[in-house]
């Protein structure tokens, strides 16, 4: 995930919109498990009380919020990625030095948002699994109107999202446990090879 600024504590910023961002932030770089609302309220520049008037579901209501802003925050990069090259195949390549120089940036801590808050959580949560499978079919979706764009078949292009968001996945984790970008190099030149073997 490309590196985010840190959350703004300004007025214009509104305190749910501070909590939020502070949540999806925190649960990115430590998970569901290791963020807790006291950090919440405490970086986000909140009290409890506040938290908990915006949230009264809690740490699992927050953790769906999170997951629900990851998505948005990501599909922004990938509409913007897709729309910039007429090539899908392209596209992901540029869409994968972006998202290595994001990681190095952030000094290998910001991943995926979505990915980092679901996992071990899904059982016990399932609002947070249910906006999680939400997230990755917005991402999918947003990759198959691309290639639907660029003139390829409706069951091509919708497999073909599923392998590039789920590669991309896979090489994003990879990458932060190796400290490198080399995952999601490689990973973009076999997703752009795979794409163009479809024309």
């Amino acid at each position: 995930m490309k590196k985010r600024p840190e959350p703004q504590h300004s007025d214009a910023l509104g305190t749910r919109e501070r909590i939020v961002r502070t949540t999806s932030r925190l649960m990115q770089r430590q998970g569901y498990q290791g963020t807790g609302i006291k950090q919440i309220a405490r970086e986000a520049q909140a009290t409890l009380g506040s938290v908990y008037h915006f949230f009264p579901g809690g740490k699992q209501e927050l953790g769906t919020v999170a997951v629900r802003h990851g998505d948005e925050e990501f599909a922004d990069i990938l509409e913007k990625m897709l729309a910039a090259e007429d090539d899908p195949a392209t596209a992901v390549l540029v869409l994968t030095k972006v998202l290595g120089e994001g990681l190095e940036e952030s000094d290998w801590l910001d991943g995926c948002p979505v990915t980092s808050t679901v996992v071990g959580t899904a059982v016990d949560s399932p609002g947070i699994q249910e906006a999680a499978a939400e997230a990755f079919a917005h991402w999918r979706s947003l990759v198959a109107k691309a290639l639907l764009r660029a003139g390829f078949g409706e069951r091509d292009a919708v497999e073909l999202a599923y392998t590039v968001v789920s590669a991309l996945e896979g090489a994003e984790m990879a990458a932060q446990v190796a400290r490198s970008t080399e995952p999601l190099e490689v990973v973009g030149r076999h997703l752009a090879r795979l794409i163009t073997s479809y024309r």
